[in-house]
C-alpha cells in the first residue's frame, strides 16, 4: 500500500548526476533535421553559427546518460531537488479512489522548470567563451530562466518576447531587467523578420515562431552572440529529464508507482522532462505507463496538426525538422497560456506520438481555469495557464477513477506558479475568457504553406 506521507523531497544527494537520452531507447531512428536551404541533412558545421560545440554534440548524441558537470550540479542544488507532493485534499474534494502527484517545479528562482535547461545552455556557452545570447520567450518564463541564468555567468542576455504576453504579463519582463537582461516585444523594428511581419499586420499579436525568427537572425548577423533556444530541440529537451529520474525516486519512497503519467505540452520541454524517463522504463523494463501530453484547443499541434519537415520559426532562418506542425505561419489566438502557442512540437515528442507511445489531448481555455482555480482552493499553489492544463487532464482522469471505482496513481508536472499570470485569473473570474478553436480551413491554409520537399 503507498505511504501515508504528504510530501517527498529528496536531498541534494540524491539528485540525478546525469540526463537521460531517450534517443538511446526510441522504437524507431528520428529523422534528420534539413538545411534550411538545400533540404540535405543539416551537419554540426551548419548549427555552429548559433550553438556552442557542446550542445551541438548532446543535440546528435544517442549516448543514453549524459553527465551533468559537478558545477551545475551545485548550481541546481539552489531548488533542486524539487518536491513531489499528494494531492490529498484535491483527491478528498473529487472524492476520488486515484491517487493524485504532483512534481512542483514552480519553487525554482525563475519560478517554472526552464532554468534546467537555462543553466546548463549558458554554462556550455561560456565554457566556449561566448558572453552574448538572444532567445524568445513566450509567456516569459524561459526569457525569465535565461536572465536568471545570464546573471549567474555574467553573460548579456537580450529576450524578444512575443507581444501579446508582453502586454500581459508586465511583471515577467520585470524579472529579466532584474537579472540583467533585455527584453523587447516581438515582432519588433530592430530585425528584419519583424519589420516584414510589421509591414503585413501592424497590430500583430506576435508568436513564439516570429521571436524565434528575430532571436535566430540577431545571432546569426553577429559574431559574438549566440541563439539559445527554451523547448523543441533535442538538448533542450535532455537537460529536463532531471525532473522525471527525481520523480520515479521519489515514487519509491511513496511506496507507488504511476499508472497515467501527464504534462502540458507546448514545444515539449516541461511534458518530456516529466514523461521520458517513465517512457525509458517502458522501452526498457516492458512498463505500462500511460503518457498523456496536453495541448490547448487553439494552438492543437499534437491533435491536429500534420507530421511533416517544416521550420521552428516564422520566416524560413531555422533548419527545418520533422515534427508535427500547424505551419510555420500559424499565428495561435491570444490565449493566457503563452508558453503553448507554438505552432510546432518537439521531433522527439512528435515521433513518440505518431509511434502511440504517447496520447495527445487538447483542452479548452476555461476548462483548464476552472481546474486550476480548484487546484489553488484544495493545494494552495496557484498555476500557471500553461501548467493548468495538466492539471485539467489530471482531474479528468481522476474522475474516471471515481466512475470505475479505480485507484490509479496520477503524476503529473506542475510545472509553473502563476503568480505573474493573475490578470488571467481576473479576466477568468469577470467571465472574459472564451474559448478558441481554429476552423479547420484555417488550418488546412497554414498546412498549404509547408516548404515543398
Amino acid at each position: 500500500m503507498p505511504s501515508d506521507l504528504r510530501k517527498v523531497v529528496l536531498s541534494e544527494n540524491e539528485m540525478p548526476r546525469a540526463w537521460y537520452n531517450i534517443a538511446a531507447d526510441l522504437p524507431t531512428p528520428p529523422h534528420p533535421p534539413l538545411h534550411p536551404g538545400t533540404h540535405q541533412p543539416a551537419g554540426p558545421a551548419d548549427l555552429a553559427p548559433l550553438f556552442p560545440e557542446a550542445l551541438i554534440r548532446q543535440e546528435v548524441s544517442t549516448e543514453r546518460y549524459i553527465e551533468i558537470p559537478e558545477e551545475l550540479v551545485h548550481l541546481y542544488a539552489v531548488w533542486r531537488p524539487t518536491p513531489l507532493v499528494r494531492a490529498r485534499t484535491l483527491e478528498k474534494a473529487l472524492d476520488t479512489p486515484a491517487r493524485i502527484y504532483y512534481k512542483w517545479e514552480g519553487c525554482s528562482p525563475a519560478g517554472s522548470h526552464k532554468p534546467n535547461t537555462a543553466l546548463a545552455q549558458v554554462y556550455y556557452n561560456v565554457k566556449e567563451g561566448v558572453k552574448r545570447i538572444t532567445t524568445e520567450t513566450g509567456a516569459g518564463q524561459w526569457g525569465s530562466a535565461l536572465a536568471f541564468a545570464g546573471s549567474f555567468f555574467d553573460v548579456e542576455i537580450k529576450v524578444y518576447m512575443v507581444r501579446v504576453s508582453y502586454d500581459q504579463k508586465p511583471y515577467r519582463r520585470m524579472m529579466m531587467q532584474t537579472w540583467g537582461a533585455t527584453c523587447i516585444p516581438s515582432p519588433s523594428t530592430q530585425t528584419a523578420s519583424g519589420r516584414g511581419i510589421l509591414e503585413k499586420d501592424p497590430n500583430s499579436p506576435g508568436s513564439l515562431g516570429i521571436a524565434i525568427s528575430e532571436a535566430v537572425e540577431e545571432a546569426a548577423g553577429r559574431d559574438d552572440t549566440n541563439y539559445s533556444l527554451g523547448s523543441v530541440l533535442n538538448h533542450v529537451l535532455l537537460h529536463q529529464t532531471i525532473i522525471g529520474q527525481e520523480t520515479l525516486k521519489q515514487l519509491e519512497v511513496f511506496d507507488d508507482r504511476a499508472d497515467i503519467v501527464i504534462g502540458c505540452h507546448g514545444g515539449g520541454s516541461n511534458f518530456a522532462g516529466i514523461s521520458f524517463p517513465f517512457l525509458a522504463e517502458n522501452f526498457a523494463k516492458g512498463a505500462k505507463y500511460k503518457v498523456i501530453a496536453v495541448e490547448p484547443f487553439s494552438c492543437p499541434t499534437l491533435t491536429k496538426g500534420r507530421f511533416a519537415y517544416d521550420f521552428g520559426d516564422a520566416v524560413g532562418h531555422t533548419p527545418l525538422m520533422m515534427m508535427h506542425t500547424l505551419g510555420h505561419d500559424y499565428i495561435p489566438p491570444a490565449i493566457h497560456a503563452g508558453g503553448l502557442r507554438y505552432h510546432g512540437a518537439a521531433p522527439l515528442v512528435s515521433l513518440l506520438v505518431n509511434h502511440g507511445s504517447i496520447e495527445a489531448r487538447a483542452v479548452h481555455q476555461i476548462p483548464s481555469f476552472d481546474a486550476a482555480v480548484q487546484f489553488a482552493r484544495t493545494e494552495g499553489h496557484i498555476p500557471a495557464p500553461e501548467s493548468s492544463h495538466a492539471i485539467r487532464a489530471a482531474i479528468d482522469e481522476a474522475l474516471k477513477c471515481k466512475e470505475s471505482g479505480e485507484s490509479k496513481a496520477i503524476v503529473f508536472n506542475l510545472s509553473g506558479h502563476g503568480h505573474f499570470d493573475l490578470t488571467s485569473y481576473e479576466r477568468y473570474f469577470a467571465g472574459d475568457l472564451v474559448d478558441y478553436e481554429h476552423p479547420e480551413s484555417e488550418i488546412a491554409t497554414s498546412l498549404s504553406h509547408l516548404p515543398v520537399m
